[in-house]
């Protein structure tokens, strides 16, 4: 069954992160929406330009499975201010649906919005004392309820295969992990 996942961008994002979600639940299978809070061309944090298929602001009548959030520097910031973005997040949360979010994002955005619990969560090393005075879980991937969390750039294809696995199953998330040539018990 096809899932319908959200992944907002904004100037500044982490390539390694975003590119990294996207391409790994295409591979799963979802159908995969980018959608940027500003500008559709984005200028990542390490100068690569890439297109978002849509605003966020074509996103605010639909429904996801997922929504997920790259991070970087200042992305993780940009995607904070967007007022549609978190309104979608509080439904997203609301409805007990999947919402994740790796590296700063879920010290700047879903922790400063009240969407994570100190304790039951991770994100970069660099954002931690953000998290309740560093009340985080020192994991590669943080899964709470719906709410999935990871570190940073070095932990995306973990991120993004635990969340084909929520999605989907345990032997879909072997099957994408066999394809980038890697084994899902390297990585879970």
């Amino acid at each position: 069954m096809e899932k319908k996942v959200l992944v907002p961008v904004s100037q500044g994002i982490e390539p390694v992160e975003a590119i990294t979600i996207i391409a790994v639940l295409r591979r799963a299978g979802a159908n995969v929406i980018v959608a940027s809070v500003d500008e559709l061309e984005i200028m990542s944090s390490a100068g690569i330009r890439f297109f978002a298929d849509q605003k966020i602001t074509d996103c605010m009548d639909e429904t996801y499975d997922l929504i997920a959030l790259p991070g970087g520097i200042p992305g993780a910031q940009n995607l904070c201010d967007s007022g549609e973005l978190i309104s979608l997040l509080k439904k997203q949360a609301g409805d007990e649906k999947y919402y994740a979010a790796i590296c700063a994002s879920p010290a700047l955005v879903l922790h400063h919005h009240g969407l994570v619990r100190p304790g039951c969560v991770t994100c970069h090393p660099a954002f931690v004392d953000q998290i309740d005075n560093g009340n985080i879980v020192e994991e590669k991937v943080v899964v709470d309820g719906n709410c999935v969390t990871s570190r940073g750039a070095g932990t995306a294809v973990h991120f993004a295969l635990k969340l084909v696995e929520l999605m989907y199953s345990k032997e879909t998330a072997a099957e994408v992990a066999g394809s980038l040539a890697i084994s899902l018990d390297d990585v879970l």
